[in-house]
């Protein structure tokens, strides 16, 4: 893993984060209810949170270990993209609830990052 891959994958999950984030707030308001919009927009902020650990980690590369590149990344992917997928699928009345288990398996890699990091610092 080189510092390099924490930046570009940091740098495009923040991206994307600011593109479902605006697509969620203009183009997504008039077809999503007010509860499906409030979980819309929780992945997009766990999203957001973890593509600016990922970049802190790779501008503190040193500090920084694979298995926290994965917990974060695969975290982002399992954790938002599963209640991006969950609330579009519901959104037009074809609810994917094989999604609904995977949401939390992203929360769990997302807190043994956080623990990866306090572990590496103590």
């Amino acid at each position: 893993m080189t510092q390099q891959v924490f930046i570009i994958t940091g740098a495009l999950f923040g991206m994307l984060a600011i593109i479902f984030g605006a697509f969620g707030a203009h183009a997504l308001k008039e077809t999503l209810s007010e509860d499906q919009l409030k979980s819309f927009e929780t992945g997009v902020k766990y999203q957001m949170y973890h593509a600016i650990v990922l970049l802190l980690l790779g501008f503190n590369f040193e500090f920084s270990t694979s298995a926290m590149y994965w917990c974060f990344t695969l975290g982002i992917v399992l954790f938002s993209f599963s209640i991006y997928g969950l609330v579009l699928s519901d959104s037009k009345g074809k609810k994917l609830k094989f999604l609904g288990p995977i949401t939390p398996l992203g929360g769990l890699l997302f807190v043994i990052g956080w623990l990866l990091i306090l572990l590496q610092a103590i």
